[in-house]
């Protein structure tokens, strides 16, 4: 039988430091993943309800959940140790996301360390 507990307000072990519950439910990271955008040996190499994590060609990369998002109107961040990441137009998804990576040329390139998250609502 599965457990349920029902708070308005969290506290620490002191009785301070209070937050609402909709402040942890709703302003936590609800997907993130780190991997190794490199062709040779790209994997994950830790994530969060990441499901899947694919390399769609030289420097562009997409993530599914495995808990898909409420609606597609959620923040995504994706961030590299060599270049910038920025989102994809029109690959934002209650399912998952896509983003590219740019070289400092402004060239599309892959990444070693390849990062990102998604905050908003789960359905």
């Amino acid at each position: 039988m599965a457990s349920e507990l029902r708070v308005n307000t969290l506290k620490d072990a002191s009785g301070n430091n209070s937050i609402g519950m909709s402040y942890v439910a709703e302003g936590t990271v609800k997907a993130w993943h780190e991997a190794n955008g490199n062709a040779a040996s790209n994997h994950i190499a830790d994530s969060f309800n990441i499901a899947s994590f694919t390399d769609n060609g030289t420097g562009s990369y997409s993530v599914s959940f495995t808990n898909n998002m409420s609606t597609a109107a959620y923040l995504q961040v994706a961030s590299s140790n060599q270049y910038h990441a920025v989102p994809t137009g029109g690959g934002h998804a209650t399912t998952g996301h896509s983003y590219q990576v740019f070289s400092n040329a402004n060239v599309q390139s892959d990444a070693g360390y390849i990062g990102g998250s998604a905050t908003g609502d789960l359905a």
